[in-house]
């Protein structure tokens, strides 16, 4: 608090008439970083089936944590509910209509692919200050790694280690790989386990399917009472 004070040229006191604790502070702050979801995202269109509307989600969000690295170090204290969260959240639900999963399994999945993309780009934001601390070209870290591992992978105690790193997987490709590989292929495998839970549950409609399903269920019950 005495810091932000310093950079807006007031008192440290005077702080707390807008805000209670520095704890709440942090809450703004993210507040003010994460934004509404942008477009395409925001919303999907119905029709749109909850595989791609929940990818959009998750690229977005990833997309945020990338042009704010700074907030994935902000300390958690409790649950952030704020109104931009909570936008957040709705669209996450309004992806999943359709897939017949219960409300606490909704909020799991939303739950489960946020932390995916704030690990992700956690992990990535770390390897990158790694490199640049060496002062050394990525290149070169990452070959230097791939050595350091080969020594300690002794094919006695870690053969299957070992035959990997004899596969070249560690190796420092020619051509750069594509920096959304890693992320694709583990949003990818994610969304293919929960699509098993949602066949597991005969959903699957898209985006839209509640109010369809409302509809279905009013003129199943006239036919009943008729």
């Amino acid at each position: 608090m005495g810091r932000v004070a310093k950079k807006l040229g007031v008192s440290p006191m005077s702080l707390y008439r807008y805000v209670a604790a520095k704890d709440e502070l942090y809450v703004l702050m993210q507040e003010a970083i994460i934004g509404v979801p942008p477009a395409p995202f925001a919303p999907p269109a119905p029709g749109t089936d909850w595989r791609t509307a929940m990818a959009q989600w998750a690229w977005s969000m990833r997309r945020v944590c990338y042009e704010n690295l700074w907030a994935l170090r902000i300390p958690v204290s409790s649950p952030p509910a704020t109104p931009r969260m909570v936008a957040w959240w709705e669209w996450g639900l309004v992806a999943l209509e359709g897939t017949r999963l219960d409300w606490g399994e909704k909020l799991s999945v939303i739950l489960m692919v946020n932390g995916y993309a704030r690990h992700e780009a956690t992990l990535m934001a770390d390897l990158a200050a790694a490199v640049s601390a060496s002062g050394r070209p990525a290149e070169d870290v990452l070959a230097g790694y791939g050595r350091t591992t080969q020594k300690l992978a002794d094919p006695e105690r870690f053969p299957s280690v070992a035959e990997m790193l004899a596969a070249g997987v560690m190796d420092v490709p020619d051509e750069p790989e594509d920096p959304d590989h890693e992320f694709a292929f583990g949003l990818a495998r994610m969304l293919d386990g929960i699509d098993v839970l949602v066949r597991e549950r005969g959903g699957g409609r898209g985006v839209g399917a509640k109010s369809e399903d409302a509809t279905d269920e009013s003129c199943a019950n006239k036919g009943a009472r008729g």
